[in-house]
């Protein structure tokens, strides 16, 4: 080393993932994702968490960090994990959001391995009673909203994986289909678009590289103002992993290759495959 140059300090970060370390240790908040977040030279589970981060912001550590310190201020106040154990109102909720995990194996196969099953997120739009009731509160729709997607990320397992992740592999992410069957009238209300609007503002933010591919099924033409809101706050190489659909019995035919055999069978009969119905096979939210 020469003279001029500067000694490294003892505890002063060397790489970007420390760099995320270093921000994550100055909050209050520990966790993302179900991960109590540790240093990710020892721990894989934080160095997948970071490594999102990363790659969400095309490795530029500054607005991945930004980025970062977003996440853990709106996980402080939303406490997403404890919208899981929450009852969401029955009347408004239930039936429009499910969870499902399809595996090529057994439970203890397929335990510690990433690549050996799917979890979807289905969101049925076409089951809202009223949208004054599901969409009227705007902080309690993003509540179940984020209980949803919390309870989808919770299946990747993360707080016990054991593989890393780097900026060309990354197998913990998520299919999401939304189903929007019956519901052209949404357009003529505002209430809708604001929820729409603050939802993709929200997830972008708090839940980077987690989306595999996401598919609207079942969309009239007249939806096309929800891709206008989802172009301002989605990453362009994210707007690509979005898959519009006008028959939602042809999505099926999108999994005829897949990590897990049969994938495309096993999806609900309604979606073009041979299985039950998402009340039958998934999760959702609970509701009183």
């Amino acid at each position: 080393m020469s003279e001029d140059t500067p000694a490294l300090k003892p505890d002063e970060p060397t790489t970007p993932l420390q760099e995320l370390w270093a921000t994550a240790k100055g909050n209050t908040h520990p966790e993302i994702w179900g991960v109590t977040l540790a240093d990710p030279a020892t721990h894989v589970p934080s160095q997948i968490v970071f490594q999102k981060y990363l790659n969400a912001n095309e490795g530029d550590v500054v607005k991945a960090r930004d980025q970062l310190v977003k996440t853990l201020e709106w996980r402080a106040k939303r406490k997403p994990l404890e919208l899981i154990k929450q009852n969401f109102n029955r009347t408004k909720f239930q039936g429009l959001g499910y969870v499902t995990q399809y595996v090529s194996g057994t439970e203890d196969e397929v335990a510690g391995d990433p690549e050996s099953k799917e979890i979807f997120t289905w969101n049925i739009y076409g089951n809202v009673k009223s949208i004054d009731d599901t969409f009227g509160d705007l902080e309690e729709f993003l509540s179940w909203r984020a209980a949803l997607m919390e309870m989808a990320v919770l299946e990747l397992s993360l707080s016990t994986a054991t593989k890393p992740i780097t900026v060309d592999y990354d197998p913990y992410k998520i299919f999401q289909v939304h189903d929007y069957k019956s519901i052209s009238f949404l357009r003529q209300s505002p209430r809708v678009k604001s929820a729409s609007t603050e939802t993709i503002k929200v997830f972008a933010t708090a839940y980077p590289e987690l989306l595999k591919e996401k598919f609207f099924v079942n969309v009239p033409v007249i939806m096309g103002f929800m891709y206008g809101f989802m172009k301002l706050f989605v990453a362009a190489k994210t707007i690509k992993k979005f898959h519009p659909m006008a028959n939602g019995a042809n999505l099926a035919k999108e999994f005829g290759e897949s990590k897990v055999p049969s994938l495309s069978e096993k999806l609900p009969v309604e979606y073009g495959g041979k299985g039950a119905d998402l009340k039958t096979q998934g999760k959702e939210p609970s509701v009183e």
